[in-house]
């Protein structure tokens, strides 16, 4: 779709409720979706995830691939003969890609698989400590819509809307990359297991 990210694959699923100067455009989907595996308090990792080939040239034993994927409605209202726009009901989710995420082989220890489900973990952490601060950039704001007819408005809508969460998700996983990079280097991937068990005692509380 013109105008959107060609880094992000857009999933469109649109049930179209009419009304009178007024339409819904229900559950959109922004982010990786196929072929991925999403967080979930009773789900673990295992090395068969990690199906890419290892990279020989990388210093790192394992690589994850961890990304945000975001869902959103877009209703629109009517106010003085204008018609604007609301984001609501902002969804996040954590999701693993096995297709891009690889181990060497003669590195796949338990303790190296312990330490990348705390990476995976430690996106959702993230996702939970943001989750509010992301919504209420857009909970109870009216947005001007573009385009000469509803159709057009409904389109316009969609990329806008998308848009406008995307960059604030980019940012969001511009934090976790960092994050990612820290808890890394702070852990030496696991080995430092003084360091990695404090980090598992704030990943353990997202499982209660």
């Amino acid at each position: 779709m013109s105008g959107l990210p060609e880094s992000v694959c857009l999933i469109l699923q649109t049930n179209l409720k009419s009304h009178t100067n007024n339409f819904i455009l229900n559950e959109l989907d922004f982010g990786m979706a196929d072929n991925t595996l999403q967080w979930s308090p009773d789900f673990a990792l295992k090395w068969s995830d990690f199906q890419a080939e290892s990279n020989p040239a990388v210093f790192e034993d394992s690589h994850s691939v961890i990304k945000y994927r975001f869902t959103w409605t877009v209703n629109s209202e009517k106010i003085d003969d204008q018609i604007v726009f609301l984001i609501e009901d902002i969804r996040l989710f954590a999701e693993f890609n096995p297709l891009l995420s690889w181990v060497r082989l003669s590195a796949a220890t338990d303790l190296l698989l312990h330490h990348e489900q705390g990476n995976f973990d430690l996106a959702e952490l993230i996702k939970n400590e943001n989750m509010f601060k992301l919504q209420e950039q857009f909970n109870g704001k009216y947005f001007p819509t573009r385009g000469k007819n509803e159709e057009q408005r409904r389109q316009f809508a969609k990329e806008d809307s998308g848009k406008m969460i995307n960059a604030e998700v980019e940012k969001l996983q511009q934090l976790y990359d960092e994050k990612s990079l820290q808890y890394h280097k702070e852990t030496n991937y696991g080995v430092d297991t003084k360091r990695q068990f404090e980090y598992d005692l704030t990943f353990k509380q997202l499982r209660q």
